[in-house]
């Protein structure tokens, strides 16, 4: 039988990243999200349910997320969803988890100087224009209608 575990999930950072490295030397990072749901009910009334969501990174991602994201920040991420089962030290129950490991994310929000990662910087001209400027027959400033 196929399957499919795919997960899209966009809100804000709970707690800043813990960033921590295995003893083979991978890094690994957790942190929470929140995503918020807002709609009327039958009177017209505003409503709004947001969902704690925990999340793992793995590797140069978790750097990454570990250097430049702290609560409240946005992101976008892409996973799987992981179901843990433990027995509880203290208590003897059983336990279960439900989380999301990150394949992929993408900064949302914010500004250079406030801790997001500054965009990539092009290091050549886009292929549609020459490497020593724009098309010959590009208007110049004077052709300009206002």
């Amino acid at each position: 039988m196929a399957s499919f575990n795919k997960v899209i999930l966009m809100g804000n950072l709970t707690r800043d990243p813990e960033l921590r490295y295995t003893p083979s030397g991978t890094a690994v990072a957790a942190f929470g999200i929140a995503t918020n749901r807002r709609w009327k009910d039958q009177d017209g009334n505003q409503k709004e349910e947001v969902t704690y969501i925990d999340i793992s990174a793995f590797g140069k991602q978790a750097e990454v997320i570990g250097q430049y994201f702290q609560k409240g920040k946005g992101i976008h991420i892409e996973g799987r969803l992981k179901f843990d089962q433990w027995d509880d030290k203290n208590t003897g129950q059983k336990r279960s988890k439900l989380s999301v490991v990150l394949d992929r994310f993408e900064f949302i929000g914010g500004s250079q100087g406030d801790g997001v990662a500054p965009a990539p910087q092009q290091s050549a001209p886009p292929p549609s224009e020459p490497a020593d400027g724009p098309p010959v027959d590009a208007p110049g400033d004077d052709d300009v209608p206002f």
